[in-house]
């Protein structure tokens, strides 16, 4: 198992949270609060669909390797 997937894998699951929060906002503070219960279960699969490639994506940033190889000091993700 690589360090990234493990990165990843801790990471989706924070990213999924706060995925899943915006998209409980957007079905409840919307005109789309009526037809809350027919479109949680949608939020719950298209957050964890999202999400995963999100975590992928912000894992190697996790690391300091990522940033010396590039030369430069880190970006809003990493500090």
């Amino acid at each position: 198992m690589s360090v990234r997937f493990q990165i990843a894998v801790m990471v989706y699951l924070m990213v999924q949270a706060v995925m899943f929060g915006i998209g409980v906002m957007l079905v409840l503070a919307t005109p789309l609060a009526r037809d809350a219960m027919a479109l949680m279960p949608w939020v719950v699969g298209l957050t964890a669909i999202i999400s995963a490639p999100l975590s992928w994506w912000i894992a190697p940033r996790l690391r300091a390797r990522f940033w010396r190889e590039r030369g430069s000091q880190g970006d809003a993700i990493s500090g």
